[in-house]
């Protein structure tokens, strides 16, 4: 008898939750929700008996509802000789698992570097649960001042291209680079973007830099030999351009997948010919995707000027940064930039904008929503696409607002 009573109970509860599951679907049908809403109503009810922080599950269910606005990113972190540590420091600074990354130590850099590094990666646990981080282990010789820079990035962005379809932009960093704001800042901030949007620094005043570097004639070594060696002037000079416009500007960018796709597809000759053209360009990193973007029509209304770095330079400019320093801080951080270069190994700078700017702490993962486990950032949370932005989101949509009013020069000019 007691058994059947139990029974009963049973199905009389079981009746009653049936019956309220059908009673929201046809409430919700009736409002007109979305079906994303029906699911996020089930599996709240599913799951009434375990713990819940309700502040945390609303936070997810916007997120789930707007999963299609946030952004995905392609890095390029690149070091060379004695770069493994500061690569790897940044690696985790800027890692999140939505994005995407190409790692690359160059040549120069000594094959054990190049294997530790490989090493890192593949025993990593949430590198390869996620499966988002690729050792680009053919090693090229890169030159700064040489097209083989210039090489090395299109490498990376073909081989973004070929592994992972869903990215939006392409950001490229070396392993002097630092981030200032945290991922979540970063995709919660891009999420209001075009997509099209291109971040370069540009000017088409070239003053002396037609003479020093468009019109000389410049081999680098790097094309053909294993050892690195400085790249090497020939005679006679060349006359500057006719057939295109020629600009100049910053090494680091953030290009949209579309402006990636053009230059590696290729079905225009335009950043085909601009290549053959910088192989013998003086700097031509600082160069070559500036004109590509700036001669290519239908990518002119989409560059916005400025590079997302913040970067001291003496005065005159030298051929290199600064290095930062702590004095450097309070400008770096008034400036709302993304990121900022360059920064010596294990520099006081980072530390301080781990524990200012970040809350990165003992060498683990920048926090963000994605984050779980113990310690936190160990494993994967509840879900990847949480974010949790902070105040470097506002500093940074405050620079990319001043950035994108209306200008009376017209781009490109």
């Amino acid at each position: 008898m007691v058994q059947l009573n139990a029974e009963k109970k049973k199905k009389w509860f079981y009746s009653l939750v049936v019956g309220s599951l059908v009673s929201i679907f046809v409430v919700a049908t009736v409002l007109d929700l979305r079906l994303v809403f029906y699911t996020n109503t089930l599996n709240s009810i599913l799951t009434i008996f375990q713990p819940i922080n309700d502040t945390k599950t609303t936070e997810v269910a916007k997120i789930i509802n707007n999963n299609n606005n946030i952004p995905k990113f392609a890095y390029l972190i690149s070091g060379s000789k004695g770069d493994l540590e500061k690569l790897w420091r940044t690696l985790h600074a800027v890692y999140h698992p939505l994005n995407y990354y190409v790692v690359h130590m160059d040549l120069e850099s000594a094959e054990g570097e190049r294997w530790e590094l490989a090493s890192r990666v593949k025993r990593h646990p949430l590198f390869t649960e996620v499966g988002n981080v690729y050792v680009n282990q053919k090693a090229n010789m890169v030159t700064y001042r040489g097209p083989t820079m210039v090489s090395n990035t299109l490498h990376a962005c073909a081989i973004l291209l070929r592994r992972y379809t869903d990215w939006d932009w392409f950001i490229n960093l070396s392993a002097s680079d630092y981030p200032l704001v945290t991922q979540d800042d970063l995709l919660h901030t891009f999420s209001t973007l075009k997509r099209d949007l291109n971040f370069v620094e540009y000017t088409s005043n070239l003053a002396w830099k037609e003479r020093a570097r468009a019109m000389p004639l410049i081999i680098d070594p790097g094309l053909y030999h294993k050892n690195k060696s400085n790249i090497f002037r020939v005679m006679p000079n060349r006359k500057l351009p006719t057939a295109f416009k020629l600009f100049a500007g910053s090494a680091w960018m953030i290009l949209s997948r579309s402006f990636v796709e053009y230059c590696i597809w290729g079905w225009d000759n335009l950043p085909r010919t601009l290549l053959m053209y910088y192989t013998n360009f003086v700097s031509s990193p600082e160069g070559y995707f500036q004109t590509v973007l700036c001669n290519a029509p239908q990518f002119v209304p989409t560059v916005v000027n400025h590079d997302m770095h913040y970067i001291p330079w003496d005065s005159p400019p030298k051929q290199h940064p600064r290095t930062i320093s702590i004095n450097d801080t309070p400008h770096m951080i008034r400036s709302g930039a993304a990121f900022a270069r360059k920064f010596r190994q294990d520099s006081p700078v980072l530390d301080k904008i781990d524990a200012a700017l970040l809350g990165r702490r003992n060498g683990s993962f920048t926090p963000g929503g994605w984050c779980g486990g113990d310690p936190s950032c160990s494993e994967l949370g509840i879900h990847r696409a949480l974010l949790e932005p902070g105040p470097g989101a506002d500093r940074l949509r405050n620079l990319i607002n001043r950035l994108l009013l209306p200008r009376k020069r017209p781009k490109c000019t």
